[in-house]
């Protein structure tokens, strides 16, 4: 279980760089000019990244959420990241990505009973 527990936080940690980049990919492909879409492929990553820092990092979020407003920021967050690659790349893609983050809450949610994931304290006789 600690494997399928490891993996799938990998898998999280990449899905939130596949957010990042997704929105990115997104302001590079709009239509319109150089500097609108050199704009909009840096402006929208740092906003999603401003967003997940926020409520959403794991150690050291300024704002946690839990419950249904962790819910909430996660569809926000990671539908925003499947719609920009959904705009970027196609539909299937953007779907992949939705259908790969459900699955990853799921497992999420069956492990701890949460979608918050809980950074490990150093133990005191570690130091």
């Amino acid at each position: 279980m600690r494997i399928i527990k490891g993996a799938n936080l990998v898998l999280m940690f990449l899905l939130e760089l596949g957010v990042i980049a997704g929105a990115a990919a997104w302001g590079f492909t709009l239509d319109g000019s150089t500097v609108l879409r050199v704009v909009a492929g840096v402006i929208a990553p740092l906003l999603f990244i401003a967003m997940w820092a926020l409520f959403g990092a794991a150690g050291d979020a300024r704002f946690r959420l839990r419950g249904p407003w962790r819910i909430a920021l996660e569809l926000i967050w990671f539908g925003g990241g499947a719609v920009a690659w959904g705009a970027a790349a196609g539909a299937v893609i953007g779907a992949l990505f939705f259908a790969l983050w459900a699955i990853n809450a799921l497992l999420r949610y069956l492990g701890d009973g949460t979608l918050q994931v809980e950074v490990p304290k150093a133990r005191a006789a570690q130091r």
